[in-house]
This record gives structure tokens, sequence and C-alpha cells, in this order.
């Protein structure tokens, strides 16, 4: 059974839809603080369309378990469409993804839904540091699948911001064994404002690791290798161009693959 709700900041429920295999939840309803979107599976692990807001766009989305969404409002909205969870009219899905949607070859780490709370719904994206917590700044924002990189802030232009900070490191979680084999990379590239890395170290939770060479623009970055079944991967050991500015981001990383072969 699937299930999406729609709850207010007391716990009483605005709107509720199940079904068996998709769920189409209308909503009719200014989201106020403290509302919070609940999705319920029944049965997991499941592959899963997942549309939390029309505006946001939908993800293929491996679930373990309910995911709470909190409504971002202020500071913690400008990184998403200025259209996304405003106004009176929503549409939010839920649908069980088909076997030879989840067997493609695709981009494995794209998740329009992920949040700083997430635990349940995979990709997931974290980072030791995020420039002075803002949500224009979060590692969430390198998995939305924007890649928009010539200029820095709100929305389109939101990153992966590292606050200066050396040891800066985002990990990437995919809940589950996948097996990859292409990595592309966008470096934000607002120049004069933005530096770029030089080098990056991905490291594998096969054990494995890889360096990443860049040069300096915006566009598409692409490294192929032999394929390998990972869980996770990190990218770290972030070395910046000596004479520019102070300010390197990632804009957007794409981890091409399919589901593990067991």
């Amino acid at each position: 059974m699937l299930c999406i709700k729609v709850i207010d900041k007391n716990g009483l429920t605005i709107n509720v839809r199940r079904d068996e295999n998709e769920v189409h939840l209308p909503l009719f309803h200014e989201y106020q603080e403290g509302d919070q979107i609940i999705i319920e599976v029944s049965d997991t692990p499941v592959f899963a369309w997942l549309q939390l807001d029309d505006a946001l766009g939908r993800s293929l989305v491996y679930l373990t378990g309910d995911l709470w969404y909190k409504i971002p409002f202020g500071e913690k909205r400008i990184n998403l469409s200025p259209k996304a969870f405003t106004g009176g009219r929503h549409l939010l899905t839920l649908k069980k993804a088909r076997d030879f949607e989840v067997s493609a070859y695709r981009n494995l780490a794209f998740n329009v839904n992920d949040c700083h709370e997430n635990s349940t719904c995979f990709p997931h994206a974290s980072a030791n540091v995020e420039t002075r917590g803002e949500a224009v700044f979060a590692a969430k924002n390198a998995i939305d699948g924007v890649t928009a990189a010539t200029c820095h802030g709100e929305w389109p232009y939101a990153s992966w911001g590292i606050n200066r900070d050396p040891n800066a490191a985002l990990t990437l979680d995919f809940g589950r064994d996948v097996t990859i084999d292409r990595i592309v990379i966008y470096l934000r590239a607002d120049f004069p404002h933005d530096n770029w890395w030089k080098s990056a170290l991905l490291t594998f939770s096969d054990g494995s690791d890889m360096e990443l060479t860049f040069t300096k623009t915006g566009a598409a970055q692409e490294f192929t290798f032999e394929p390998k079944t990972i869980r996770k991967l990190e990218f770290s050991h972030l070395i910046k161009a000596e004479t520019e500015s102070p300010f390197p981001a990632l804009t957007q990383i794409e981890v091409y693959g399919t589901e593990a072969q067991n």
C-alpha cells in the first residue's frame, strides 16, 4: 500500500490518499509553517516515482521506510523554484516503478526529493560542511538535476558550498548496491567570483578511489571507468586553483550505472 499524507504543525491531517500502485493527491491548500508531507509505504524497500510538488517534478527513488518532509519556508526554500510549495493548488504523486524503469542505465544520483533529515529516500547527499548552513549551499543541491552553473545563490544557481574548508567532503549514499561506470561533474562557474578545483578524489565504498582532474569551466566534465559495485561514494580532497577567488563550489554530480546484479 502507498500513502501520501499532509499534516499541519499539530499533526492534524489536511489531506490523505492511499492506493496499491499509484497515488495522486491533488491538494487545495496554502502551506503554513509546520506543515509536513508524509510518504508511507507498507512493503519496503521499493522503487517509486515520487513527486512532492509539481514545480519540483519527480524522480525515481529507493524507499526503505516512511519519508517525512517538512515544507520549507523563508531562507530554506530559496534553493528551490519560487513556484514550489506556493499557492493553493498542488499535485503530489507516488507510483511504484516498473522493472524496466528500475533496470535502465541512468543517472543514479538524481533525487529532487532529498532533504537534510532524510534517511529513507535514496539517493541522499550529505556533507561535513555547508556554507553558513544556508539552503543555497546544501549538499542536496548537487543532486537536484539543475546544472545552471554561471551564477551563485538563489535558484536556479544553488550549489554545494564548502565554506572555504579544505577538508570539506560530500557523501552520496545510494541506499543499496549499484554498479556504476561514469560520473559527470558540474563545477560552479560564476567567474571571477568563483574559484575552481583543479582536482578532487572520489572514494568508493568498495575500497577503491579515483582522482579527478578538472578544467576551468561550468560545462559537464565526464569521467569513465571500469564498472564497480558500490553503495556509497565520497567527493573530497578538493584542490583549488591558487590564484583566484576562495569560493569554489559544486553545482551537480551525476553518477551513471544500473542496479547491482545479485
